[in-house]
């Protein structure tokens, strides 16, 4: 089955994308487009999306309304089947999307074909808790009173998803939305549209009924903002800017309805002179910059005591030698392109700092030779002897450079772990128990490793962050009921 229009531009096939409402695939009629393009090579458009009009947001939120009700009362095993239906589609179907994500956002096609299978594990995860139990018996003061909870969905929600994962992020939100019985009015980023397609098309094969997902396209800007004020959403789940998470609180509080933000992160790791160093290097450099570091959870600071700088920043820039530059869709590729000129011109402004607060090392220029010629490719870059108050170790870079801070012992290392604004991952390589047993009660971030790197976490496990990086609530797993539902006490007593 065909969900798009296609369009010829001399010998080159675009898809024109369209909006699914209500069980619809809508052409927009506007003459107003953005070109999807393939961040390692430019030339080539993947697809065009629809800039409007806004007016089709209030037709997915009536959309997600109208079918609430039903969806709601659908019993968990009937909505629980439907999601194993669309993880058994998406699993058929993970070569195709894999290597989608690979052309769309730059992610490399080893890491983009694991996004695929994690998307599967998030829907049969989220498949099973349709089934689990969603309440509790609580003792009533009155003898021969029942007195229990039951979670109930909140009603249509907002999913607003960022590109860098566009298959697990939007997943993580919608799959738990849905088992517990919300519907979803979902916008994505703007160039992870095909991608959203493609996910939309799982769900529609699947048999999910029309309404219970809408999808919007176009820019955050206009699209984003109009869903947010929409009447009939009652919740918003947002991944993103900490600059736009905040703006989303503000409205959401204003109208009294629940909101979850995930936002950004400067997450360090902490390497000890006892640690495994060559295990620790291969780590950080490929938590900093594989997927050219655009991740959330990317390692940007490495706070090395000052008993082992010198060899480990040795070894550090071996493991990032290594690791090879590429377009995304190359099988050897590991760093690939930005997702977008602004996102490279930001990164060179970053490296371009680091030569006044520190000593760049290892990279610093823009990669634009052979294949990454026509796409946005900037070589791993690593800077060392940066203050900790640097604009580079306190700022979202969100790109492939990696900053050295030199600590004296462990609580100076965890003290320049905690300052910044933000609190998402850290993690600390050491073989001394005491030191790790003081990190995790010390430090202020949300996901905690030891000897292991900062990136990811397993689909069934809380995500989220402290100060900045989060709204303080968590995503996946068991802690995703409590946001997607509200609780009801009901206390029944005798008639007589």
């Amino acid at each position: 089955m065909v969900f798009y229009d296609l369009i010829e531009d001399d010998t080159v096939k675009h898809e024109l994308l369209a909006h699914y409402v209500a069980g619809e695939w809508l052409n927009s009629n506007e003459d107003q487009w953005s070109d999807d393009l393939n961040p390692s090579d430019t030339t080539q458009v993947l697809a065009r999306v629809p800039q409007g009009p806004v007016s089709v947001v209030a037709r997915a939120a009536e959309a997600a309304h109208e079918s609430f009700a039903a969806w709601k009362a659908l019993a968990g095993p009937e909505r629980s089947e439907i999601l194993y239906r669309a993880a058994n589609i998406l699993a058929e179907r993970r070569q195709e999307i894999g290597t989608l994500v690979a052309q769309e956002v730059g992610k490399p096609l080893g890491e983009a074909l694991g996004e695929a299978d994690r998307g599967v594990s998030i829907l049969r995860y989220f498949a099973s808790e349709s089934v689990h139990p969603n309440g509790q018996v609580i003792p009533a003061q009155k003898a021969g009173s029942l007195q229990f909870t039951l979670r109930q969905p909140l009603g249509p929600v907002a999913v607003i998803s960022p590109w860098n994962f566009p298959v697990a992020i939007p997943l993580w939100k919608i799959a738990p939305a849905l088992a517990y019985g919300n519907t979803v009015v979902w916008k994505p980023a703007e160039v992870a549209s095909l991608t959203a397609v493609r996910l939309a098309e799982v769900f529609a094969s699947a048999g999910l009924p029309s309404g219970v997902l809408n999808l919007v396209l176009g820019k955050g800007s206009a699209i984003g903002d109009a869903l947010i004020g929409q009447d009939a959403i009652r919740g918003i789940t947002f991944t993103g800017s900490d600059a736009v998470g905040m703006g989303i609180a503000e409205v959401a509080a204003r109208r009294n309805i629940k909101y979850q933000l995930e936002m950004g992160g400067k997450n360090a790791a902490i390497v000890l002179g006892d640690a495994d160093m060559n295990q620790a290097a291969k780590l950080v450099a490929a938590g900093a910059m594989r997927f050219a570091g655009q991740k959330c959870t990317a390692t940007s600071r490495v706070i090395v005591t000052d008993d082992v700088v010198e060899p480990f920043v040795e070894l550090l820039k071996r493991e990032i030698q290594a690791l090879p530059v590429a377009p995304a869709t190359e099988s050897s590729s590991a760093v690939g392109p930005l997702i977008t000129q602004s996102s490279l011109e930001k990164v060179a402004s970053y490296a371009q700092q680091s030569t006044q607060s520190g000593r760049v090392v290892l990279g610093g220029n823009y990669a634009r030779t052979g294949s990454l010629k026509n796409g946005y490719f900037f070589e791993p870059t690593l800077v060392v002897d940066v203050p900790p108050d640097a604009s580079v170790a306190q700022e979202e870079v969100f790109g492939p450079l990696l900053v050295v801070e030199i600590a004296h012992s462990i609580d100076e290392a965890i003290a320049i772990a905690n300052n910044t604004r933000y609190g998402l991952s850290v993690s600390l390589f050491t073989h001394d128990i005491n030191a790790s047993l003081e990190y995790i009660h010390a430090i202020e971030s949300g996901m905690v490793r030891v000897n292991g790197d900062t990136t990811g976490v397993d689909p069934h496990a809380p995500f989220g962050g402290m100060h900045n990086s989060s709204s303080h609530s968590r995503e996946q797993g068991p802690a995703a009921i409590d946001f997607f539902t509200e609780i009801k006490t009901i206390q029944i007593n005798s008639a007589g």
